[in-house]
């Protein structure tokens, strides 16, 4: 994989046909210059089917024989999920497709008119002028298993987030009908108290039941656990509750609803985490990064479904910049300001990279060594964040080195490479 300004524009030359194609939702705009920006033909348009996919290439290639170019490269902006489909037809015509980034769209589409407009005819020549300048990359498209890793994980996240709006709406539920539920039970989210909600959630429904009765419905899934106790007190809260009771019926029905939509929500989940078991253990070099203590089937789950066959980078700096984890100065003459990392990459890549790091500091000894020296040792220690910062891109780095040298990670192996100093100073 080349990141390299250099390399990048020497891929348009002279006998470059270079297009640039603004992504809609029903019709894309194209226009086509040479390598100095002068244009060839008329913008063409064309319709996201089969048949606009098929009229646009065939357009490309009468432009490159009357212009007697060697090769074409075709540039686009990333438009939400519309440029799938149009880079699945051009690649599979063997066809040089690559992506602007919309920021330098934004930013550079003054330079013609001096105005900020954006039209379909303007979009196509500011992201062909991009692209011979070498402002673009190669879009990476995953294939076989690492295709179905993300696909099921993004669908993971996508129900996990549906998750937390359900689990909001029931904790605003309870401030409005129920406050006091949450005193009896540590958490609603328990086997008992889900039982609780789905059988009587209202305090007007437990108030005319026994605390035996309670029990006595509990005790038909939960052997164990709860008591008479607990079964006193939801009915003393319940008595003593200052819950809205105007609407009862309708408030009844919708935490039977929510309770539904919660638990199965849940089931697909699970449904879920179980295929990302059964696929990321296919993928070359899984099974080193599940050996690391701290590091669970989540996290690995993450991460190879963001960055795709591993293999394809040349280091794992290229890695910690697709995450936004590389640093960017601030500083002008005799100014110096704070460092901070650039966030331009994946954010779930960080999220998910950032989340896994907190386990690892926990359990892992040898990752625990290192974030209490970053922040107790040398001159300028680090903050607490500001180390956990600078421990998942050393993971990032180690997963790097496992996966493509297939090795099993080594903690004194690790540990003596960091500390190879003499003087016995830490380096990390």
């Amino acid at each position: 994989m080349k990141y390299n300004q250099n390399f990048r524009i020497s891929q348009v030359t002279n006998q470059t046909l270079v297009v640039g194609v603004d992504i809609a939702k029903k019709v894309h705009y194209a226009r086509a210059f040479d390598y100095r920006g002068i244009e060839f033909g008329k913008c063409f348009n064309f319709k996201a089917t089969s048949e606009g996919f098929k009229s646009f290439i065939k357009w490309t290639k009468v432009l490159k024989k009357e212009q007697n170019m060697e090769k074409v490269i075709i540039g686009i902006e990333p438009t939400g999920h519309y440029w799938f489909t149009f880079a699945q037809a051009i690649l599979e015509e063997e066809m040089l497709l690559v992506q602007v980034n919309p920021y330098h769209v934004k930013c550079s589409k003054e330079l013609d008119d001096n105005t900020p407009s954006k039209s379909d005819l303007k979009d196509p020549k500011t992201i062909a002028f991009l692209v011979k300048d070498g402002r673009y990359r190669i879009p990476y498209l995953p294939k076989g298993e690492y295709a179905e890793l993300r696909k099921a994980n993004n669908m993971r996240e996508e129900w996990v987030q549906k998750k937390v709006a359900v689990k909001n709406r029931i904790i605003r539920w309870f401030d409005i009908y129920f406050p006091e539920f949450k005193d009896v039970f540590s958490s609603w989210e328990g086997k008992t108290a889900i039982m609780t909600l789905a059988n009587f959630a209202l305090p007007k429904d437990i108030s005319d039941l026994s605390a035996e009765e309670i029990l006595t419905c509990w005790r038909t899934e939960v052997k164990r656990g709860v008591g008479i106790r607990k079964a006193k007190e939801l009915l003393y809260v319940a008595q003593k509750s200052i819950g809205i009771i105007d609407g009862s019926n309708m408030a009844d029905y919708e935490i039977k609803l929510l309770i539904k939509e919660y638990t199965e929500i849940n089931e697909v989940i699970l449904d879920l985490e179980s295929i990302l078991e059964k696929i990321v253990v296919t993928i070359p070099g899984a099974k080193n990064l599940l050996e690391i203590k701290g590091v669970g089937m989540r996290t690995v789950c993450g991460f190879f479904a963001e960055i795709g066959d591993i293999r394809r980078f040349e280091s794992g700096k290229q890695i910690i910049k697709l995450a936004g984890l590389n640093l960017k100065l601030n500083s002008s003459g005799n100014h110096k300001g704070e460092t901070t990392i650039t966030k331009r990459g994946r954010s779930r890549l960080r999220a998910i990279l950032f989340k896994g790091i907190l386990p690892l500091v926990a359990t892992n000894e040898v990752f625990k060594r290192l974030h209490n020296d970053n922040i107790t040792k040398g001159n300028r220690p680090m903050k607490r964040k500001q180390s956990l910062i600078a421990l998942c891109c050393r993971f990032i780095r180690i997963a790097f080195t496992l996966i493509t040298k297939n090795e099993r990670f080594d903690p004194e192996k690790l540990l003596k490479d960091i500390y190879r100093c003499s003087d016995g100073k830490e380096a990390a």
